[in-house]
């Protein structure tokens, strides 16, 4: 017998559940391009998303995904043959390094693991580097694979004085983790539209300081991606590089109207927190007696609080069963040295608290039938942490 029939429901870490008002905005023809409805829905847009990110910035906006805003921002920061050093927490600072490699940067990598990178490292580093060669340090706060968190504010301190520019991939967090550019002295800020900003992909978006700005144009910018032609923009088509998404705009406008205002962000901060320690506590429950089924990030501190990575034993097998049978789509083991026996599952965005207990307990349900071993009262004990925060 299957229990999927109904509305499916995504708990993977990208792209996350579109609200539906999000879905309905979209359902409109398209505008005078050049016309003062767009010009209007940018400049509201724009203002929107620096209020997001916690910045007074120059904003660059682009057609694309997370892929794109870091190509953006590489292109933009740094000539080829300039070093970077980029601190790699998992699958994802790994690909925005190799991404950097491909364009002729020089890259240098401190590997953490599946854990927070360690402020006094960088510090160490960087003081390895009288003569300034690092350009540019670059750090997922969240990396979406092995869902570990990164301290930006300390890695912020331990740079010092060192004239690197601080560049933070927010793709993942913004939205579901506390995050303030300009408090945290972060020069360059890339996120993108299908995460914690509850709209459908296809839009990336990078934020820079006065700092990044002065750098001036490099080798690696083209038309297409150099950043201030759309941060200065006086026409829509200039803002977006061309033809505009407009529908993708719209679900965008609507989506950060609910997220800001209705919402406010401190309460959306909130909610994934209590989701996330929800999340962590069913873990733990299943995983009382079973050490197969463990947390990847072993600190709490150093985990995201939008999407937590899992080993499990039988993963693979339970994804199948409880999207076959209950219409859940979970997250595969991204990275993972261990794939088959690993997975994630998202919190991020536009869930509710019953939508991500029924998500536990289909994956407590699937545990069952598949005869995986696991420790009892995952789901009581993610229902009392809700029960306890609200």
């Amino acid at each position: 017998m299957s229990f999927s029939q109904g509305r499916p429901f995504l708990a993977i870490p990208g792209p996350s559940p579109l609200p539906d008002p999000v879905i309905r905005a979209m359902a409109r023809p398209s505008p005078d391009i050049y016309g003062p409805e767009l010009a209007g829905l940018n400049a509201r847009t724009a203002r929107q998303l620096k209020r997001l990110a916690g910045t007074g910035a120059h904003l660059a906006a682009y057609i694309g995904n997370g892929h794109a805003a870091w190509e953006a921002a590489n292109a933009n920061m740094l000539n080829r043959g300039e070093r970077v050093l980029v601190l790699v927490s998992g699958h994802f600072a790994q690909s925005w390094a190799d991404n950097a490699e491909a364009r002729g940067i020089v890259v240098e990598r401190i590997e953490s693991g599946p854990a927070a990178p360690d402020p006094g490292q960088l510090a160490e580093r960087l003081r390895q580097d009288p003569a300034h060669l690092i350009r540019a340090v670059l750090v997922c706060h969240i990396d979406t694979a092995s869902s570990v968190r990164a301290d930006i504010p300390a890695l912020r301190a331990a740079m010092g004085d060192h004239p690197a520019l601080l560049a933070v991939d927010a793709i993942a967090s913004l939205g579901c983790d506390r995050l303030l550019m300009d408090e945290w002295g972060i020069d360059v800020l890339v996120s993108a539209s299908q995460k914690g900003m509850m709209a459908p992909p296809g839009m990336g978006f990078v934020w820079f300081s006065d700092r990044a700005r002065a750098r001036g144009r490099t080798d690696l910018t083209t038309p297409y991606w150099e950043w201030t032609a759309r941060a200065d923009a006086r026409e829509s088509w200039q803002y977006w590089g061309g033809t505009p998404p407009v529908q993708l705009v719209h679900a965008l406008e609507t989506a950060l109207a609910m997220l800001l205002d209705d919402e406010t962000l401190p309460a959306a901060w909130a909610r994934h927190e209590g989701l996330a320690q929800a999340t962590w506590a069913a873990i733990d429950a299943w995983g009382a007696g079973n050490p197969g089924i463990a947390h990847v990030v072993a600190d709490p501190a150093a985990r995201a609080r939008a999407v937590t990575a899992l080993t499990l034993p039988g993963a693979a097998g339970l994804r199948a069963w409880v999207q076959q049978k209950a219409g859940l789509t979970l997250g595969i083991g991204l990275g993972a040295s261990d794939p088959e026996n690993a997975m994630r599952i998202a919190h991020m965005g536009h869930v509710s608290a019953h939508q991500h207990l029924g998500t536990l307990a289909t994956i407590q349900a699937g545990m069952q039938a598949l005869d995986i071993a696991h420790g009892s009262g995952g789901v009581e004990a993610a229902a009392s942490v809700i029960a306890r925060l609200s």
